[in-house]
């Protein structure tokens, strides 16, 4: 039996790093057959289609409900093709942005940080897509710039219902929430939904706190498991904290997720939190273990048993790898990527040779 996945090329070193993973997607290595179906992201790509392709790959993750995408360039300029993750996120009706923080073994983390740390932000509007524009003479003392941002109760719906469940299969503590004192209209409309969450889930230990206090709370954790609930724009920031944290952002992997009406994820797409890192680009030294991480995360979404195996030997054949001292620059190590992704196969191959004697 094959499953299908959209792979959404992208630019430098977030395509080398796709590339690394889908070297671990292969046949003969998880023992489960995949097709992949191929949508060139790259930012020449997406300006000579306009963004068609991007509005395509969208339907074609709506269709067959499971992604995997690279590191892509945002341009700066405006009028230009801008980033395809809103158009992606609006295609596939995704609600949630789900990045953990989690120990990466020999690794030594900031502060008293060893549980892991979910950050679950809201995949659409905010601060992102919102309409901008000025007023008054360019340059001048008087001139105003403005902006509009918007959320909707059912994304704030989804974001709280799925933090709590999240909480709840992990044994964490939902914590955080957004600063609603200062905007009770707009950022308590979340904090609302938040508390009506916690009634739906009491078995789930809730303890909200504004964003400023979150931030600094995280420095003084006492080591438990947290899932921290968070506005489009405060997750982003959030997670990037969390991550390094940790002892690098290229240690955990990205997951964009819709969820349908029964709060069932029916819709995911897999990437590394990271950016394209120009300045490693051809250089084979680029961590690739967010990457792969993304790979196994998407396994785990599928309902064949044999994905869910591969799924958890590659999770495994990770984190050994690194605990056995096999790590990129970033992690203190000498490896290089190729170097790396070489021994998570080799690994990898093993675990699912060993366990299928096992069953």
């Amino acid at each position: 039996m094959s499953r299908t996945i959209v792979v959404l090329e992208g630019d430098q070193t977030g395509q080398e790093l796709l590339e690394e993973a889908l070297r671990i997607l292969e046949p003969h290595i998880i023992r489960f057959d995949l097709d992949f179906l191929r949508f060139d992201l790259s930012l020449e790509n997406r300006r000579q289609t306009k963004n068609q392709v991007v509005y395509d790959a969208g339907k074609a993750i709506r269709q067959h409900r499971l992604a995997i995408k690279a590191a892509t360039i945002t341009p700066e300029q405006k009028g230009d093709v801008g980033s395809p993750n809103a158009i992606l996120r609006e295609e596939m009706d995704a609600e949630v942005i789900l990045r953990t923080g989690r120990r990466i073994p020999g690794v030594r983390p900031v502060g008293g940080v060893y549980a892991p740390i979910s950050v679950v932000r809201m995949a659409r509007d905010d601060a992102y897509g919102a309409k901008e524009w000025r007023e008054g003479e360019e340059g001048s003392p008087d001139e105003i710039a403005y902006r509009t941002e918007k959320i909707s109760r059912r994304v704030c719906r989804a974001v709280a219902d799925f933090a709590f469940l999240h909480a709840r299969r992990n044994g964490a503590k939902v914590f955080g929430g957004p600063k609603y004192t200062v905007s009770p209209v707009y950022e308590g409309m979340f904090k609302e939904e938040l508390d009506a969450a916690a009634k739906r889930y009491p078995d789930v230990r809730y303890e909200p706190q504004l964003i400023d206090a979150t931030f600094a709370l995280l420095l003084a954790t006492s080591g438990e498991p947290l899932v921290i609930p968070c506005l489009n724009r405060d997750g982003d920031l959030m997670s990037d904290m969390v991550l390094q944290m940790f002892g690098s952002i290229a240690g955990s992997e990205s997951m964009v997720i819709s969820m349908d009406d029964q709060g069932e994820v029916d819709c995911v797409m897999t990437e590394a939190p990271h950016g394209t890192a120009p300045a490693l680009e051809g250089r084979n030294v680029a961590n690739p273990m967010a990457m792969i991480l993304a790979a196994a995360g998407l396994l785990s979404f599928m309902k064949e048993p044999e994905a869910k195996r591969a799924s958890r030997a590659i999770y495994e054949a990770t984190l050994e790898t690194v605990y056995d001292g096999i790590r990129t620059s970033d992690l203190g190590g000498s490896a290089h990527t190729d170097e790396f992704t070489n021994e998570v196969i080799r690994r990898v191959e093993a675990k699912l040779e060993v366990w299928s004697t096992l069953t």
